[in-house]
């Protein structure tokens, strides 16, 4: 009966290896306002690249961009179970400074960070990172007009394009969305 026990642990373990667990990012992003950009470039990497993608925000329905993009928010932030997920994108565009005191939101950040998943940060949504803690003694860059929330929060404010600290990625705006979204593939993928 024993070794039937270990072929069953055998073969599940095998299993495992050989059809690896879907994984999965949240991207989280204001409902008006976001910067369309640096919501559908890195969104669109990772789906091609077999990461399926959830989108939250502070309410559920269609969600409007700073360009004119609408996305189907299907979470609501107070949602969002972190243990479903292997990273969290926080997506910039003026609307996002509304979750910068996000309780939610600053939740969030936080709790991947402690579990050691990729988080992600892109042009204003820094802010939101720096507001939860976890950029303090970190590398970290944003859009020029957020760098004060950074800095007052203890960041090592850089101005490059895309900074890498760990399991946390940030980039300073619309014009790197591709770079950003391929530095966070390669950190799912490790």
């Amino acid at each position: 009966m024993a070794y039937k026990k270990i072929l069953f642990l055998f073969i599940l373990i095998f299993l495992s290896i050989l059809y690896p667990k879907e994984k999965k990012v949240l991207m989280v992003i204001a409902y008006q306002n976001f910067r369309d950009e640096e919501l559908f470039t890195p969104k669109s990497i990772l789906e091609k690249n077999g990461i399926k993608v959830d989108i939250a925000s502070v309410k559920k329905g269609i969600a409007r961009g700073m360009l004119g993009g609408t996305v189907n928010v299907n979470l609501t932030l107070n949602e969002v179970k972190e243990s479903d997920y292997d990273g969290i994108v926080f997506v910039g565009g003026s609307g996002s400074a509304d979750l910068f005191n996000n309780n939610e939101a600053k939740k969030l950040a936080s709790e991947f960070y402690k579990n050691k998943k990729v988080v992600g940060a892109i042009c204003l949504a820094p802010g939101i990172l720096a507001n939860a803690g976890i950029l303090k003694g970190k590398r970290a860059t944003c859009f020029p007009s957020a760098s004060d929330i950074l800095i007052k929060n203890g960041a090592i404010y850089t101005k490059n394009p895309v900074e890498i600290d760990g399991n946390i990625i940030t980039g300073k705006g619309p014009e790197v969305a591709e770079k950003f979204g391929m530095e966070i593939l390669k950190l799912l993928l490790k």
